[in-house]
């Protein structure tokens, strides 16, 4: 019996507590990787976003501002990676509310090649478009040409985070996996009053 079929019988605050009891009782390895491995992966998402980046700065010659441009971008992806991660899988695990392996692990990919790998080549692109037309280190498009201009100097940089984005959505999968493995191990562990008897 799953904790959403408890729900009925049981009230949500209850079996919060009942959860939390249970993950405290956990091995101390398997609650550092549940509370530390969304960090891991948005530290992999803050580094994806240097290195995007970085082709940005070389594909507009942009020199001036590396550490304007350099701190959004690791900062924003790794915080939105890690609060994203947390809301899309930690949580809905931890209140019983995700109880299928596939969605789980499904989550865990989405999560991390959409916010570890897309968005911070999506965040790169205006940053460095901003510092480009600023210091004017590059011809900027004509009014007609922009969507064409970003296109085209886009899709080499796309081509390279290739690989980054694989490795998020690998790492994304495994860690998700791995939450799932110690959500299942959490649910095995006897309650307390049968613990005590």
């Amino acid at each position: 019996m799953s904790l959403k079929d408890t729900d009925k019988l049981v009230p949500r605050s209850v079996i919060m507590e009942m959860v939390s009891k249970k993950f405290e009782r956990l091995p101390e390895f398997d609650r550092k990787l549940y509370a530390y491995g969304p960090i891991y992966l948005g530290g992999n998402a803050g580094f994806a976003g240097l290195i995007a980046n970085s082709f940005y700065r070389r594909a507009l010659n942009v020199t001036q501002g590396q550490f304007t441009s350099s701190l959004p971008m690791a900062v924003l992806p790794f915080l939105t990676t890690v609060a994203l991660y947390n809301a899309a899988i930690s949580n809905p695990l931890l209140l019983g509310d995700l109880n299928c392996p596939t969605c789980v692990l499904i989550r865990g990919a989405l999560v991390g090649v959409v916010s570890g790998g897309v968005y911070p080549i999506l965040l790169a692109l205006p940053i460095n478009a901003g510092l480009a037309a600023r210091y004017n280190s590059t011809p900027m498009p004509e009014k007609g040409n922009i969507l064409h201009f970003w296109k085209n100097l886009s899709k080499p940089i796309v081509r390279k985070m290739y690989v980054v984005l694989l490795l998020q959505a690998l790492f994304g999968t495994y860690l998700s996996s791995k939450h799932f493995d110690i959500y299942l191990k959490m649910l095995k562990l006897p309650d307390i009053e049968e613990f005590n008897d």
